[in-house]
């Protein structure tokens, strides 16, 4: 069984999402999706698991993260948003 960055998706409720990208990038988000399944079991559509993919990027992105927590010109501080 494959080990993915992803882990398995909590229950959440569904939502929709619109986004337009490359033919490329399409066909790698509908390969991850696939290998998902794969992995997991549950099939679950790349509109759902761009979000989560999204938080584990952004999380992962040391930079960001101090340069958030430094009070980034035009975002809110982490402190302030809880």
């Amino acid at each position: 069984m494959a080990t993915l960055k992803l882990g398995k998706l909590p229950d959440r409720t569904p939502s929709k999402i619109t986004i337009t990208v490359s033919a490329d990038l399409s066909q790698a988000l509908n390969d991850y999706a696939a290998l998902y399944r794969q992995t997991y079991g549950e099939s679950e559509t790349v509109a759902e698991l761009i979000p989560f993919m999204l938080v584990g990027y952004l999380e992962g992105d040391r930079a960001f993260s101090k340069a958030r927590k430094e009070g980034l010109p035009g975002a809110v501080p982490e402190k302030q948003r809880r």
